[in-house]
């Protein structure tokens, strides 16, 4: 924000000053994600920048552990890359196995957390709902408590009732991870939302089923869409109810790099971590735009 034309001289230092402290903030919390990305092209097998590195020697740098990533586990890696190559990689590639199970219990978490956290917050922005407060606290809890006291109540319970070391369990433990993001976004969204539209459109024959697929859907699409998003990344970066849940061959990207942290310490991590970090500015990203379309729907001007 430009500073006024009348603004005093103590304004104006002040003014750098707070912008100086901003950089120094976004230096940072942004220095620790920034250093992973080149380091993922170490051509040796290091987690520090070597001489090559530092004097942007192209030797020193290769894609030799985002390869990895396509070949660690295979039963031939070195063959002809073929359809049997690529057939290999699917079947045995161990990257790739924690790729598909991430993103298979990430769809379906994020399906059960969406439909279920909508719901509870369209229930809870209705005036004449007893103990909204309540009921609200309870449902954002999982956000609030430490994750590993989620995660041990949560091992407990389904080991009693035969959910442990089955993905169905591990999908209804990142759903109650994410149904919170839903609730607060898709809240939030109801929060300038014109319920005279509804009313106007019982008042013209439409039955509750049409009203909410034809008027308030549309409207609310862009929070649920968010809070759908928020629990996807939610459930593709959870490991420690996946460490205590999970049976130890149901293996997701964050395990895998926990594994690999643990037994073999790799540069393929940072590779991983490099892929992580671009998908999630990719989906920041799209929430911003979604949030921009919100607002432009409301009547608000865009922030």
């Amino acid at each position: 924000m430009a500073l006024p034309t009348h603004a005093s001289m103590l304004e104006r230092v002040w003014h750098y000053i707070y912008l100086v402290i901003c950089v120094l903030i976004f230096i940072f919390l942004i220095a620790p994600i920034l250093v992973v990305i080149p380091l993922s092209f170490n051509a040796q097998p290091y987690f520090t920048f070597t001489e090559k590195m530092l004097k942007l020697d192209p030797t020193g740098f290769s894609l030799r552990w985002y390869d990895l990533l396509l070949t660690f586990g295979m039963q031939a890696p070195e063959g002809i890359r073929n359809e049997s190559w690529w057939a290999d990689a699917w079947a045995n590639a161990q990257w790739i196995n924690a790729a598909r199970n991430s993103i298979i219990i990430g769809f379906f978490a994020t399906i059960l957390a969406t439909a279920l956290g909508t719901l509870a917050a369209l229930g809870l922005s209705r005036p004449e709902m007893p103990f909204r407060r309540i009921i609200m606290a309870v449902l954002i809890s999982p956000m609030i408590v430490p994750i590993i006291i989620t995660a041990t109540g949560m091992f407990f319970f389904y080991s009693s009732v035969g959910l442990a070391n089955s993905y169905i369990g591990i999908i209804l433990a990142h759903a109650t991870l994410g149904i919170p993001f839903v609730i607060i976004t898709v809240t939030a969204t109801l929060v300038g939302f014109d319920h005279s539209l509804t009313r106007s459109a019982s008042s013209l024959g439409a039955n509750p089923r049409v009203t909410f697929f034809k008027i308030t859907m549309p409207l609310i699409l862009p929070g649920v869409i968010s809070g759908a998003l928020f629990a996807f990344v939610t459930s593709f970066d959870e490991v420690i109810v996946v460490l205590l849940v999970a049976a130890h061959d149901q293996q997701t990207i964050p395990r895998q790099m926990w594994n690999g942290i643990r037994e073999q310490i790799s540069p393929a991590i940072l590779s991983v971590a490099t892929i992580l970090i671009i998908f999630s500015i990719l989906l920041l990203t799209t929430v911003e735009l979604l949030r921009r379309r919100s607002e432009k729907l409301r009547g608000i001007t865009p922030t």
